[in-house]
């Protein structure tokens, strides 16, 4: 082939083959995108429920505990649209701190304390959790790169962290993935994906998936 044409072929290879993380949902097992499919069913399903939106610390049984039903905050949609699908991830993250505690954050303190009423309600202890367990995918504003089954965390500011799941409904303004999250008004469906600055983009299909 002349060199022309080698030139013509590698630009076109350059163009429609891009490098970096495969984001494609056709990689993962059919095992894999069942579960995704039954997570997107139960967070969509939250957006049912009125919860009042309460920070407060609340001491909560171990395992398989949580704050009253008609409170939350953002992370205990995630709790919950898990434990839906049966993956309890207060005993989990609790479990994954106790073997190494060394690679969580502990806010305002000079040494990390296990809690299990709380540890898995903190966004940067998911975010930790979800890239030592999970898919740690990239952070891009591509809609192409997101998918039902999703996690994505923000920083809304000021360093206030935040965490939503995509879901499989699209708006039909800018044909991106909704989002459920919960960030003051009970957990909504709303197109918010790039909403703010996205710092983490990951999938999490449960122990042993």
């Amino acid at each position: 082939m002349a060199p022309r044409k080698w030139a013509v072929v590698l630009s076109l290879l350059v163009l429609f083959c891009p490098t970096g993380p495969a984001q494609s949902r056709h990689a993962i097992s059919t095992a894999q995108s069942e579960f995704l499919n039954k997570l997107v069913v139960a967070a969509t399903e939250r957006t049912h429920h009125i919860v009042r939106y309460d920070p407060a610390y609340v001491g909560i049984p171990y395992p398989g505990g949580d704050v009253p039903a008609v409170t939350g905050v953002c992370t205990d949609e995630i709790i919950r649209a898990y434990r839906a699908v049966g993956v309890d991830l207060q005993e989990l993250v609790h479990e994954d701190m106790a073997q190494d505690i060394a690679a969580y954050p502990h806010k305002g303190q000079s040494h990390a304390v296990l809690d299990t009423s709380i540890d898995h309600r903190r966004v940067p202890n998911l975010m930790v959790f979800f890239s030592r367990k999970g898919e740690i995918l990239q952070n891009s504003t591509r809609l192409e790169d997101y998918f039902p089954g999703d996690l994505v965390t923000w920083d809304l500011g000021g360093k206030i962290d935040h965490i939503g799941i995509v879901v499989d409904a699209k708006s039909p303004q800018s044909g991106r993935y909704l989002v459920v999250h919960n960030i003051g008004q009970g957990p909504k469906m709303e197109d918010v994906l790039f909403s703010w600055k996205i710092t983490g983009h990951y999938r999490y299909f449960g122990p042993n998936r």
